[in-house]
């Protein structure tokens, strides 16, 4: 969308700023809230259940991607304060423990299909389409990181239905360290950029470029 390069840098910057939050807002509370659903009321229980974007912000993972959407980084990432669990409190907890992981992610990508359908078939002003096609973006961006099968990202757990706990417990405890090498090592942004490109085509009917 080449009318996007009309935009002012300031439209750009809040747009970017008020997708994260969103996107983050909308992936913490589908946690607790599945979680709430599934028979665990641990997160509802520590307040986690709100759209508040307060309760759910992290000091440095919220802090850090704001200042790098600020400082216009080509690469932003972040996180929200881990939305606690109690997988006893579940019938099936390994199922029901993947459920809540998959929450957050698929909320994320339910936000895209929305705002991108918005831009699909409503005439909106360039500066509404601006933050839309941000919100749709981000949220795609989520879903897609999220899915990286490494603790402590969402997609670890279904990396658990195919090794054994023994295994999975050992790749939680190695997690961190795991995912800081592959995000400085692995040149992974070209890929999450083509699957952003293919759900924004799909969706809108319009191209990114």
């Amino acid at each position: 969308m080449q009318i996007f390069n009309d935009i002012s840098p300031t439209i750009q910057i809040v747009s970017l700023l008020v997708s994260f939050i969103i996107a983050l807002v909308i992936h913490e509370f589908f946690h607790a809230f599945s979680a709430d659903r599934l028979g665990d009321p641990t997160a509802k229980l520590m307040g986690r259940l709100t759209l508040n974007p307060i309760v759910h912000f992290d000091l440095i993972g919220t802090l850090l991607p704001l200042f790098l959407i600020i400082t216009r980084s080509p690469f932003v990432f972040g996180w929200g304060k881990p939305v606690i669990i109690n997988p006893h409190n579940f019938k099936n907890p390994k199922l029901d423990n993947i459920t809540v992981s998959l929450a957050g992610p698929m909320s994320n990508f339910a936000v895209a299909v929305i705002f991108g359908l918005l831009i699909r078939f409503i005439d909106l002003p360039i500066g509404l389409q601006y933050l839309f096609a941000s919100i749709m973006i981000i949220n795609l961006v989520f879903m897609v990181f999220n899915l990286i099968p490494i603790p402590p990202l969402d997609g670890s757990k279904i990396l658990s239905l195919f090794i054994s706990d023994r295994a999975y417990l050992v790749l939680q405890q190695f997690g961190i360290f795991l995912l800081l090498i592959f995000i400085m090592f692995v040149n992974f942004m070209p890929v999450i950029s083509r699957i952003i490109s293919f759900f924004f085509v799909i969706i809108t009917g319009k191209t990114l470029l």
